[in-house]
């Protein structure tokens, strides 16, 4: 499914840089394969907004040769932006009544950054209402990443997330529970998936909701989970778009903190994520992160180049075959105007022919 570079995004030559196959528009005009539209509604803070594309993009264009996509950013006015990040926005992004006005095939909602714990008070939940309103009735299908399933799962399920003692913060194994479903066709049975979190929604909230539940975890629950229908919805807990050292890039930004006094204790090891020779070599950090605060004397730099070529990634392969089954299912039941959700003959209430 190569992605087509239907505009100057930068985004599309950092993927052609990682070796993602990344079509022109006049090479795509030249194949005769059908077009899928994907929107991606990235509320990510300013710091992780390209980022977050490139993550998104690559778990869409390196799943299935069978289309050609076209991936259309867009976020959301009403979240606060710096100036860079706004320019950056007006320039390569499109509105919401762009969207609207063109259809699309399938939609892809990020997390978003939040303060408190409340997520009806958050400046995006009225605006996110809308687009999730609108993609009920006329995308395909959705998928929800993290916070964004927190918030679809409060407002159209009533369902609010769960604060946890301490943050869900590593690398999980889980377990596919419901093998019926093609979501997770041809995927290992067992597999990693980084999560990153404060709060969850918890098993007996998704059965009370009857979404049907198909991976979770022992340790941190539920990861993969459909609405009832099996696929107008599509939620993650999990964050099977991370790259390799996104983890690291957090725990990075924690230790900052710590190291300027704006955390009392210094965080805790990702959970399964650093080897024991890593760990070492932030311990031997923090001793010295700690003699110099007391000497007053230049604060050292976190060894992140000694801890990165360690990094194993456990998660990319099956994420991006979980991916490419909904990209395969959405090109199955989408018709080719974009206008209408399902194509004729196809039962809107149970797409997929699901049991």
């Amino acid at each position: 499914m190569p992605i087509v570079a239907h505009n100057n995004l930068p985004s599309f030559d950092r993927l052609r840089g990682e070796g993602v196959a990344v079509l022109s528009p006049e090479r795509a005009k030249n194949q005769d394969i059908r077009e899928l539209h994907i929107g991606l509604l990235n509320m990510m803070p300013d710091k992780a907004l390209e980022a977050t594309e490139r993550q998104f993009f690559r778990l869409v264009g390196e799943s299935n040769p069978i289309a050609q996509f076209y991936v259309h950013p867009f976020t959301l006015p009403s979240l606060p932006r710096g100036e860079e990040a706004r320019a950056y926005i007006e320039q390569y992004y499109e509105t919401f009544d762009q969207i609207r006005e063109q259809g699309l095939d399938a939609l892809i909602i990020t997390g978003a950054n939040v303060v408190g714990s409340d997520l009806s008070n958050q400046p995006f939940w009225e605006p996110l209402k809308e687009v999730v309103d609108w993609a009920y009735e006329n995308v395909t299908s959705t998928l929800c990443s993290c916070l964004a399933t927190h918030a679809v799962l409060e407002f159209r399920y009533g369902q609010k997330r769960r604060p946890q003692p301490t943050k869900v913060w590593g690398v999980y194994p889980h377990r596919v529970v419901d093998q019926a479903h093609p979501l997770i066709s041809d995927v290992n049975t067992r597999f990693d998936v980084p999560h990153s979190r404060w709060n969850a929604v918890d098993r007996d909230q998704f059965d009370s909701a009857k979404l049907r539940v198909l991976v979770e975890s022992e340790e941190v629950g539920v990861h993969l989970a459909t609405s009832q229908d099996g696929f107008r919805f599509v939620f993650f807990q999990g964050h099977p778009e991370y790259d390799t050292v996104s983890l690291l890039k957090e725990f990075k930004r924690e230790v900052g903190r710590y190291a300027v006094g704006d955390l009392a204790q210094f965080p805790p090891f990702i959970a399964n994520y650093f080897g024991e020779q890593e760990k070492a070599l932030v311990r031997e950090y923090i001793a010295d992160l700690k003699f110099a605060k007391a000497q007053k004397l230049p604060l050292p730099n976190f060894p992140e180049h000694l801890l990165t070529p360690a990094l194993d990634n456990t998660w990319h392969d099956t994420g991006e075959a979980i991916v490419g089954n909904w990209m395969g299912l959405v090109y199955q039941v989408t018709n080719n105007d974009r206008k209408l959700p399902f194509m004729e003959g196809v039962d809107p209430d149970n797409p997929l022919g699901l049991d």
